[in-house]
């Protein structure tokens, strides 16, 4: 069944406010970046907001895939056919000017994404930099990465100016035990305060497989205990990763009830956590 064009309905139902803070938009108007690994079908704002009315999702992140490097426009032009309840995460080098970091603050965006997975289109060598540059404008970085890599830039990471949030659950390409020295290092950041988790895309990764995910699951279980104020929750529609078996949309809000069983807890993985760090 597409996920775009199933009927489900979760049988968790969306607080009032309730954001989906990973998804990406693509259109084959906008030219492919040369570091880009794979070309997704095009996935409009149109069909998403399909799947928005049938979860109940009333706010959106708009993520910048890496499909288009540094090329940020589709976002952008996402970001506006959304509306007011959108944001979104940009793709900048060092290269950007204060000036246009201000305009992107006002066009929507609230972090810089690195990608560091095949097809990254910035290098390790200026998470820091970026880091500091955005700051001031009230951004964060967004990392997506091999969790199990973490302990190689433990040290940069836990020096970064801005606030820092992970994407889904760590993305550790191969199944970990919960004392894993990656997962140790994510844990430890979780705790210090000024990281931020998505859970979410536990298909990407997992090999366990459905209903669950639970080597992903077990994993999202403890982060979520840790720190439930700084948990978001996330579609990662459209799936954009080859090769990987889709759950339904439904299912990607209703793992909430295995991965976090407290009613408060998920709420504010849902409404409250990502109000604060996007500034709905």
């Amino acid at each position: 069944m597409s996920p775009v064009d199933s009927t489900l309905t979760p049988k968790l139902k969306a607080p009032p406010g309730t954001c989906d803070t990973h998804m990406h938009v693509y259109d084959g108007r906008y030219p492919t970046a040369s570091t880009a690994k794979f070309v997704p079908p095009d996935a409009p704002v149109s069909a998403y907001l399909k799947m928005c009315r049938r979860l109940g999702i009333e706010r959106t992140v708009v993520v910048q895939p890496s499909t288009y490097g540094k090329d940020n426009r589709c976002t952008l032009k996402a970001v506006a056919d959304i509306g007011p309840n959108a944001r979104c995460i940009v793709v900048v080098d060092e290269g950007v000017s204060d000036a246009e970091l201000d305009r992107l603050t006002r066009l929507g965006a609230r972090g810089i994404r690195f990608f560091m997975l095949p097809g990254a289109p910035l290098p390790w060598e200026i998470l820091e930099t970026m880091s500091a540059r955005v700051a001031p404008f009230g951004w964060h970085v967004q990392l997506q990465l091999d969790g199990r890599n973490l302990p190689d830039h433990e040290r940069v990471l836990k020096r970064l100016t801005s606030t820092l949030v992970v994407d889904h659950v760590g993305k550790f390409l191969e199944p970990i035990p919960l004392d894993h020295p990656g997962f140790r290092t994510l844990l430890n950041l979780v705790e210090r305060g000024r990281t931020w988790m998505k859970l979410s895309a536990p298909y990407e990764v997992s090999k366990v497989g459905p209903p669950h995910y639970d080597d992903v699951g077990k994993l999202a279980k403890v982060l979520g205990r840790t720190a439930p104020e700084r948990m978001l929750w996330a579609s990662n529609w459209p799936h954009p990763t080859p090769g990987v078996a889709i759950p339904d949309d439904a299912w990607m809000l209703d793992m909430l009830l295995d991965w976090v069983p407290d009613e408060r807890a998920r709420n504010k993985a849902l409404v409250d956590n990502p109000a604060a760090l996007y500034g709905f």
